[in-house]
């Protein structure tokens, strides 16, 4: 993770925190920091899918015939990817 820059009050707040307080606010970095990753994932995947699928105006608030199915296909395609190499980076873990 990057480091980040404080101001010296807030380095000297963070030297006083007990072991717990430490923990807990590394824990909640890391929460927001897998946070942050999801959306950008999710931010890709409706990008690419978009622009992929969608070809007509979308006027009605519904998608065509032909551009539902393609997002759905889209999405699954997208998923099935992310789960094979996350299969495969936990075969390696686990050579």
């Amino acid at each position: 993770m990057d480091q980040l820059s404080v101001s010296p009050e807030t380095a000297e707040s963070l030297k006083n925190l007990s072991q717990k307080d430490k923990q807990e606010l590394n824990q909640f970095i890391q929460n927001e920091g897998q946070k942050a990753q999801i959306q950008a994932t999710v931010h890709s995947l409706t990008d690419t899918c978009f622009r992929k699928c969608i070809t007509s105006k979308i006027s009605s608030g519904k998608l065509d015939r032909s551009e539902e199915p393609c997002m759905q296909n889209c999405v699954d395609r997208y998923m099935d990817a992310n789960l094979t190499v996350i299969r495969h980076l936990e075969q390696m873990r686990h050579s």
